[in-house]
C-alpha cells in the first residue's frame, strides 16, 4: 500500500510538472533589423535592445506564464531584403509581433504583409511623419516621428543662439531623410528662420564638398542636416575642413555614437535633437543604464527604443490577460498607457503613434550631452 501510494504521489507531481511546463506560453517577437548595409550601425545596438529587454521581462516575472523569445533577422537595410523576413516571421516563424525594420524605407515596403496577414507591428526607429502608422491599423510606433522630436528641440536651440536663417542638405534617395527634411524645412518656417539654401546628396556619395561650398557662401547661420550616420560624419568633417564653423544641427540618423567615432573632433558641437535623455534621474532610466553596463552595453537612443518595444509588446501582453496571440498584442496596444519606460512614460497615441518627451543634445567631449 505504502509503494503505490508512493508512486501515486510521483505520478502526480509528474503531471503537474508536466502540465505546469505546457502551461507556459512562449511568444515569439519577430526582430528585423539592419545588421548590415548602411543602418548597420543603428541594428547593432538595436538587437543589444531587444535582448536585454527579453532577458529583463522574463526575469522579472511581469507576464506569469508566458516567456517572451526574439527572433532576430537582418533586414539588410534594403526593402527586399526586408520583405523576405517579414514573410519568414508571419509564415513560416509564426511570431505573435515583430520589432523593426530599421529603415522606414525598408517598413513603408515591409509593414503592408504585415497588415495585410493582421500581425501587430512595433515601429522602434521609423520616424517618418507619415507613410508608417498610415499603412494600417496593426502597424504601431515606439520611436517620435522627426516632428515631435524637431519642432520643440528647434525652439529650444534657438532661444539659446538667436540664429535667423538657415541652409538645408539632405539625403534624396532615402524615406528616412526625405522626411526629415520635410520635418527640417516645415519646422523652420514655422518659427519664422528663413531658409537661404537647400542642396541634395545621395546614400552612395562620400564627396559632399560642392554642396558644401555652395551653401556655405550664402552665409546662413546654421547648417541642418538630414542623413543616415555615415553620411552624416564625411558631411561634418568635410564642412570642418573647409572652414565652415558655423552650428551643425542634425537629423535623428546622427544619433548613434558611430557618427561621432567616425566624424572625430568634427562632431564637437554638433546638436541633435533626442527622443531619450540619457542623463535622466528617473529610476526607471538609471536601473535600465545599470542594467546595460551589466551586459557591457553603451547605450544609445536606438537601443532604448527597442528595449521599451519589448516592454510594450509585454505591457500590451499583460494588459490583456496574459494572452499572447496576435490579436490581444493589438488590443493591449491601445490600452498601453504612462507606461515606465528609460524613455519616460511611454503611451500609445490614438493614431498608434508613440508619447513621451523628447530632448536636445550636444556633442561634448566626444559624448552626447544633454542641452538643459
Amino acid at each position: 500500500m505504502r509503494f503505490a501510494r508512493s508512486i501515486g504521489v510521483l505520478v502526480a507531481a509528474a503531471l503537474a510538472a508536466t502540465g505546469t511546463a505546457r502551461a507556459e506560453q512562449v511568444v515569439k517577437i519577430g526582430v528585423a533589423i539592419s545588421l548590415t548595409g548602411p543602418a548597420a550601425v543603428y541594428g547593432a545596438t538595436q538587437k543589444a535592445g531587444v535582448l536585454a529587454a527579453v532577458d529583463h521581462v522574463n526575469k522579472s516575472g511581469m507576464l506569469k506564464g508566458v516567456k517572451l523569445e526574439a527572433v532576430i533577422e537582418d533586414d539588410a537595410s534594403t526593402k527586399e531584403q526586408g520583405i523576405a523576413v517579414f514573410q519568414r516571421f508571419i509564415n513560416k516563424d509564426k511570431v505573435a509581433a515583430i520589432i523593426g525594420p530599421t529603415l522606414s524605407n525598408t517598413a513603408t515596403a515591409a509593414d503592408p504583409l504585415a497588415q495585410a496577414a493582421k500581425v501587430p507591428v512595433v515601429a522602434v526607429s521609423n520616424t517618418a511623419p507619415k507613410g508608417i502608422t498610415d499603412i494600417g491599423d496593426y502597424i504601431w510606433r515606439v520611436s517620435l516621428t522627426e516632428f515631435q522630436v524637431i519642432v520643440p528641440a528647434l525652439q529650444r536651440m534657438q532661444a539659446k543662439l538667436g540664429f535667423k536663417t538657415a541652409a538645408l542638405l539632405y539625403g534624396n534617395d532615402d524615406a528616412f531623410t526625405q522626411a526629415g527634411y520635410a520635418v527640417m524645412k516645415a519646422s523652420l518656417e514655422h518659427t519664422g528662420i528663413k531658409i537661404v539654401g537647400t542642396q541634395t546628396f545621395a546614400k552612395p556619395d562620400r564627396d559632399y564638398n560642392a554642396q558644401i561650398t555652395a551653401l556655405k557662401a550664402l552665409h546662413p547661420d546654421i547648417l541642418m542636416v538630414s542623413a543616415l550616420a555615415e553620411n552624416a560624419a564625411g558631411i561634418v568633417a568635410q564642412a570642418r575642413q573647409l572652414g565652415w564653423n558655423v552650428p551643425i544641427w542634425g537629423g535623428n540618423g546622427f544619433n548613434a555614437p558611430a557618427f561621432i567615432k567616425n566624424a572625430g573632433p568634427a562632431a564637437e558641437g554638433v546638436y541633435v535633437g533626442t527622443a531619450w535623455n540619457k542623463v535622466s534621474p528617473d529610476k526607471v532610466n538609471q536601473d535600465y543604464l545599470a542594467e546595460m553596463k551589466a551586459r557591457g552595453v553603451d547605450p544609445d537612443q536606438f537601443c532604448t527604443q527597442a528595449y521599451v518595444g519589448v516592454l510594450a509588446i509585454a505591457d500590451a501582453i499583460k494588459l490583456e490577460g496574459g494572452k499572447g496571440t496576435r490579436e490581444a498584442i493589438k488590443a493591449g496596444f491601445a490600452k498601453v498607457k504612462d507606461l515606465p519606460t528609460p524613455l519616460g512614460l511611454f503611451s500609445f497615441l490614438p493614431n498608434r503613434d508613440g508619447s513621451h518627451p523628447p530632448s536636445l543634445q550636444q556633442v561634448q567631449g566626444g559624448k552626447f550631452q544633454i542641452v538643459q
